[in-house]
């Protein structure tokens, strides 16, 4: 089992919503200290002083970052004032398709992730000197399932699913030491999910949208972030977790190998 106290988190989206309550629970459950990178500045820094005057001074640090230009000064800053990161969490992400944001989407889900994942890497990577970390990449319910009406979200998903799974395996695991876990939450009470914040790749098919998000089992915020810190504790390097419908976190590696298993039949 892997341990929060005295560790040292950094989580990317992490001013508002599942990524600030993963930032007050670490603390709670006796992390060492905790960064915050997010584009919103009023809720970051409140989320800060809130922080640092319940757990003491510097526990907490906010740091201003839009992840797709920024991460690499984040990290110093980061670094700098820390020393060493043990746990990152990419959780920052955007569900639209819009034409107007689709691109951006990509960036934060897909591009902005893996740059953060390789980042993570070469400081914890044992074989350079560093001291081994894990790394926690979100995708969702849509990886694992297909929608017409999210095609550009569901991609960036499926790519996080199989980046992380991949750049996880054991061999890469047994060679550098650090821990890739992937989780798939499902619908979750977040803003993610207003109305304003959504959009599909035709404005005809917004309002379906919103009709299939509401169809689908709600969980609350705290069901996430307590099924995330249980893969977190328990998952293998390479392992996929299904949080959703406020049911306790569910390991579902095994699906995830025997889908590939089958679309992999006839390819050699």
């Amino acid at each position: 089992m892997y341990e929060i106290k005295d560790k040292v988190f950094l989580v990317t989206g992490g001013a508002s919503g599942i990524g600030a309550g993963i930032v007050r629970t670490v603390l709670d459950h006796g992390a060492k200290n905790v960064i915050a990178l997010d584009i919103d500045v009023v809720q970051g820094k409140a989320l800060e002083k809130e922080l640092n005057n319940k757990h003491g001074k510097n526990k907490a640090k906010f740091i201003e970052c839009d992840i797709t230009t920024q991460l690499q000064n984040a990290f110093d800053i980061a670094t700098k004032q820390y020393g060493y990161i043990d746990v990152v969490i990419n959780n920052a992400g955007i569900m639209n398709d819009s034409p107007r944001l689709y691109e951006k989407a990509i960036a934060v889900n897909v591009t902005a992730l893996i740059t953060s994942t390789l980042k993570a890497f070469e400081w914890m990577r044992k074989d350079q000197g560093g001291k081994g970390g894990t790394i926690i990449n979100i995708s969702s319910i849509v990886g694992l399932m297909q929608t017409p009406l999210l095609p550009i979200y569901s991609a960036t998903k499926s790519a996080v699913l199989q980046f992380s799974n991949c750049f996880g395996m054991e061999p890469n695991f047994q060679s550098f030491g650090v821990r890739v876990v992937t989780v798939c939450f499902g619908t979750t009470d977040t803003s993610l999910l207003d109305p304003r914040k959504l959009g599909g790749f035709i404005k005809d098919i917004d309002e379906n949208i919103t009709i299939g998000i509401n169809k689908l089992p709600l969980q609350s915020v705290q069901s996430a972030i307590e099924g995330l810190l249980t893969a977190y504790r328990n998952g293998n390097s390479g392992s996929t977790w299904l949080v959703t419908s406020n049911r306790p976190a569910e390991e579902i590696t095994e699906n995830v190998k025997n889908a590939y298993k089958t679309l992999s039949q006839g390819v050699f």
